[in-house]
């Protein structure tokens, strides 16, 4: 036996059990035998005799005992195996010599028994076992010829079926490596697959994408968690793809005849917009693999490549573009003060508006960098509002009622008091900018959402509102369709929103402007990506 192989070996007490089960079943048919004497037990001279029931019994008592103890004391294989073997030797000696000798053929029985412990058994145990048998059979078979004038020839008989006794060991012990080393081979394949199987499991369970596992009739055989949000599964175990996403089953079957691109588009649960792949597999059932990604999520991870981009242009220009900037406004105003005429003065009025201009753009784009630092607070959302409104009309000249706060409750927000300053001077003068500035053109309405815990402040104005062709550009980087806009109004706010734990949205089939700010009004919880800090 190999190195490695004695080193995991461990003792087959189930086929240990087996083979207790067939001496049971052979000392009971001893048993019969003497009880019930027939006329074969009678060529054989086994006749019913005080010894041979003292024999038979005790051979059946003695392997009840082995059952039991290979049943309830599995401890000392080798020791409980060699005390049987042992057994069965002593008993089937003692019955050939009462039979005649080995011409009973009763011989036969010890090859079944020692091939038998040969395949449970381990090492040079077997050789041990084989010898002694040859030594009770020759030992019987001698003292036969000397007591009960045995045939002398049959003692070569003898010696052949001792060697027989050998060679059934010696087989019977490789064919039980090769079982063992076949085990051990297949024991180590499935703990490898076993482990390949969760690790697969894990990092289809991590996927930041859907996975489906799509059978020949129709049916999800499984999915990962992720795909169970996406497409709101319930949590079954088999499902009709075309009960819980009828668009995707449609474009599946589309898909299988070769007429449909390899990813579709469609909305999931919440209406959050979703891309579908298909891939057939090598299975011999035939299932289809659908990946689902979120598109949100997509535009999301490009928005923030966009924001790292834009980070390190900050880095780059703030000195560079606002020192030069402060040296041209502080010269324009130098020149101011000499008035040498109208057209110097219109000249220097364009300088400073566009000295102005770049000041906001600059300051707008510093800006971004500065969103990931918010200290929210629960804020009373009427009184700030009121404020908010007093300090824009002021400081934008405006008259009273052009912007307009609609009835108060007293509700409050969790912000930090700059950002929603900021967000609000964003949307309000975005709003001020697409409005017929009369009265009432724009307005603030806070509103209670369905959703516990969250408050909703809307801002409308009665503009033409914002084109369908670009209601998915609004929120970008730099997308102005106003000649003195810098684009990045929106943004901002947006990013700002994000940084506080809310949200911001442009209201969907909104004939105006309608923009819907939405916040937690229960706790001052910052997400993970600001750091952690909370708000008091």
């Amino acid at each position: 036996m190999t190195d490695w192989l004695s080193s995991t070996w461990e003792p087959n007490w189930r086929s240990f059990q087996y083979f207790n089960l067939y001496r049971l079943v052979l000392a009971g048919f001893f048993l019969l035998a003497i009880l019930f004497p027939h006329e074969w037990t009678g060529r054989l001279n086994i006749l019913p005799s005080p010894a041979l029931f003292l024999l038979t019994g005790a051979y059946m008592l003695a392997v009840i005992g082995g059952v039991l103890l290979s049943t309830h004391w599995q401890q000392r294989f080798n020791f409980q195996l060699s005390i049987q073997v042992a057994v069965d030797v002593l008993v089937v000696s003692l019955l050939m010599y009462v039979a005649g000798g080995v011409s009973s053929g009763l011989g036969i029985l010890l090859i079944v028994s020692l091939a038998a412990a040969s395949l449970v058994g381990r090492g040079r145990l077997v050789l041990f076992y084989a010898a002694l048998a040859t030594l009770a059979v020759l030992l019987s078979q001698i003292y036969g010829v000397v007591t009960k004038d045995f045939d002398q020839t049959s003692i070569v008989q003898a010696g052949l079926i001792s060697a027989g006794f050998f060679a059934t060991a010696i087989l019977a012990r490789l064919l039980g490596q090769r079982i063992m080393i076949n085990e051990e081979l297949a024991r180590r394949r499935g703990e490898a697959l076993e482990n390949q199987i969760l690790i697969s499991q894990r990092v289809v369970e991590r996927m930041q994408d859907g996975v489906l596992i799509v059978e020949r009739d129709g049916f999800v055989g499984r999915y990962n968690p992720v795909a169970n949000t996406m497409l709101g599964l319930s949590g079954e175990a088999r499902v009709l793809l075309a009960t819980c996403a009828p668009p995707l089953d449609t474009a599946l079957a589309v898909w299988k005849t070769g007429n449909s691109p390899e990813a579709i588009e469609f909305c999931g649960v919440d209406s959050c917009e979703l891309r579908a792949r298909f891939e057939r597999t090598a299975s011999s059932d035939g299932e289809v693999l659908i990946f689902l990604e979120d598109l949100g999520r997509i535009k999301e991870h490009a928005q923030q490549l966009k924001l790292a981009s834009l980070g390190r242009l900050t880095a780059s220009i703030a000195h560079e573009i606002r020192n030069p900037l402060s040296a041209i406004s502080h010269a324009g105003e130098l020149l101011r003060e000499e008035r040498r005429g109208e057209m110097q003065s219109r000249l220097l009025t364009i300088l400073n508006d566009n000295v102005g201009r770049l000041d906001r753009i600059v300051k707008d784009v510093l800006e971004v960098g500065r969103q990931n630092r918010a200290q929210p607070e629960l804020l009373r959302l009427d009184e700030f509002c009121r404020d908010f409104v007093e300090h824009f009309t002021s400081a934008e000249g405006l008259s009273a009622g052009i912007v307009r706060l609609e009835s108060m409750l007293v509700m409050t927000i969790c912000f930090d008091r700059s950002h929603l300053h900021q967000v609000l001077w964003n949307l309000i003068s975005n709003a001020l900018r697409h409005s017929s500035r009369g009265l009432g053109a724009v307005r603030i309405e806070p509103v209670l959402a369905n959703e516990a815990g969250r408050v909703e402040l809307h801002v409308l104005d009665d503009g033409p509102g914002v084109a369908a062709a670009v209601r998915e550009q609004v929120f970008e980087p730099f997308f102005t369709t106003h000649n003195q806009g810098t684009g990045l109004g929106l943004f901002i706010a947006r990013e700002l929103c994000v940084a506080n734990g809310a949200s911001l949205e442009l209201a969907s089939n909104a004939s105006c402007g309608h923009f819907i700010l939405a916040g937690r009004n229960d706790t001052c919880l910052l997400p993970e990506a600001n750091d952690g800090r909370v708000g008091t």
